[in-house]
């Protein structure tokens, strides 16, 4: 029996829009969530197909999910068959990247069980990431830790000098109606889509040189800016659909009011989905966030 264990992770410059084999549109950067976790267990079985044990997932998230399993196998050019188990420490399908873990867990699970059985050494975390990416494109961001940077097929870690205290703020546990695969086509109907690519880019320079040279605020107003980018393009699509809940701007506005009296608190990001990502500084977080009532 394997096991793996991978993390999700939070882009502040986002990944939307995609073309083959889930190339992104524009460049996007992430912050790896380590208490979000999915593990998967692969077991070999002496069945004659790929078997998922646990009941979590629907069965078109099954197929994908085996189907990333055939392609992994195919690539090792491996005949057997594997029991797999899945499970993640967060709610899926809400805004929190669970196919991005589960992928990555996936894929390194896949190698190190075919490594092992074949006697071969495990793949670089460099090539598994181009690997797992064709399952779920943000899944190749969760090989790197904490800050990682992805462009075009390729996704690796940055040196970011900065220690940070995350938070969620779970407005909802419901399944979301539009997947995020389903966003990325159509975003596309969008007419804000148009000089998307070039905003990202701008906003990612910024960023990352904001956090660089300890412009804070800096960072805070870009980030809002890019979250409210993303969602923009939902609400502007044909057909137009949205992730907001009231209670999501209701947090919002009281972030906002927060930073315009105190002149400081959390870099605000929101996927696709309902739920609001705090980073804060891991220096300013206890005094800080005691003051911010939600």
């Amino acid at each position: 029996m394997w096991v793996s264990k991978a993390p999700s992770n939070i882009a502040l410059i986002k990944y939307m829009g995609k073309k083959e084999n889930n190339i992104p549109c524009n460049v996007s950067l992430s912050y790896t969530l380590e208490e979000f976790f999915t593990e998967v267990t692969l077991e070999q079985t002496h069945n004659n197909c790929d078997q998922f044990i646990t009941n979590e997932l629907s069965e078109s998230e099954k197929a994908k999910f085996l189907n990333h399993l055939k392609y992994i196998k195919d690539i090792c050019k491996f005949c057997g068959f594997f029991a797999v188990t899945s499970k993640n420490s967060f709610p899926k399908s809400v805004g929190i990247a669970s196919s991005a873990s589960s992928f990555a867990a996936l894929t390194m699970c896949a190698f190190k069980a075919i490594s092992d059985i074949q006697g071969s050494n495990i793949p670089s975390f460099e090539y598994m990431s181009t690997v797992s990416r064709r399952g779920s494109g943000s899944s190749c961001r969760s090989f790197f830790s904490p800050w990682c940077i992805w462009k075009s097929d390729k996704a690796e870690k940055i040196d970011i000098p900065i220690e940070i205290k995350h938070e969620i703020i779970l407005i909802s546990k419901d399944k979301k109606e539009i997947s995020s695969s389903e966003a990325h086509k159509r975003v596309q109907t969008s007419m804000l889509i148009e000089g998307r690519e070039k905003r990202a880019e701008k906003r990612c320079r910024s960023l990352i040189s904001a956090f660089r040279n300890g412009e804070w605020n800096k960072a805070y107003q870009i980030c809002w800016e890019e979250f409210w980018d993303m969602h923009a393009l939902f609400e502007t699509s044909d057909p137009s659909f949205g992730y907001f809940l009231p209670e999501t701007l209701n947090v919002l506005l009281k972030i906002r009011k927060f930073w315009k009296k105190y002149g400081d608190g959390p870099i605000v990001t929101i996927d696709a989905g309902p739920n609001i990502h705090l980073l804060w500084r891991k220096e300013n977080y206890g005094k800080l966030r005691d003051m911010l009532v939600l």
